[in-house]
């Protein structure tokens, strides 16, 4: 059931990111109904492979990543809050580490989720951002040579 408080000083800002931080820190196929009291209903959900809007698709962005990695974990390393606590949508960063296998091996994923906030705290604007070539396809054998060899002809010297 949706909350309707507001959400426009630094307390509860804060409050909410730590909401946020535990929902993502104990993500699990059994928990994606949670996702509606965090995000508002038209939210916006982006990262390097898709880009969604609604709760229904920002729903299926998870289970999709659970049905191909099914013992993958986030765990957030660090929140940055926008310093003006009163400007709506409050904006925030969350970095983070994502665990996942690949061909038997775990692997992380470093990255960071730009988030906006309504003023009832419900998250309207969520933009992931990593390198997937250096986070991803340079981990994947049929890739990485190809990315080792892409860096070296474009980089300088």
């Amino acid at each position: 059931m949706r909350q309707t408080h507001s959400c426009t000083d630094s307390a509860s800002i804060s409050a909410k990111l730590n909401q946020i931080k535990a929902f993502y820190e104990t993500l699990s196929p059994s928990s994606l109904d949670q996702i509606s009291e965090l995000y508002g209903p038209e939210a916006r959900f982006k990262d390097p492979f898709q880009s969604v809007q609604g709760l229904p698709a920002i729903r299926a962005v998870f289970e999709h990543m659970f049905a191909i990695q099914p013992h993958s974990r986030f765990v957030v390393d660090g929140i940055t809050q926008t310093a003006h606590p009163l400007t709506v949508p409050a904006q925030s960063c969350l970095r983070w580490t994502y665990w996942l296998v690949l061909r038997g091996k775990t692997v992380s994923i470093q990255g960071c989720t730009w988030l906006c906030l309504d003023q009832q705290g419900y998250i309207v604007d969520h933009r992931d951002y990593w390198d997937a070539a250096e986070e991803l396809y340079e981990k994947l054998p049929a890739l990485s040579w190809l990315m080792r060899w892409l860096r070296r002809k474009i980089a300088p010297g």
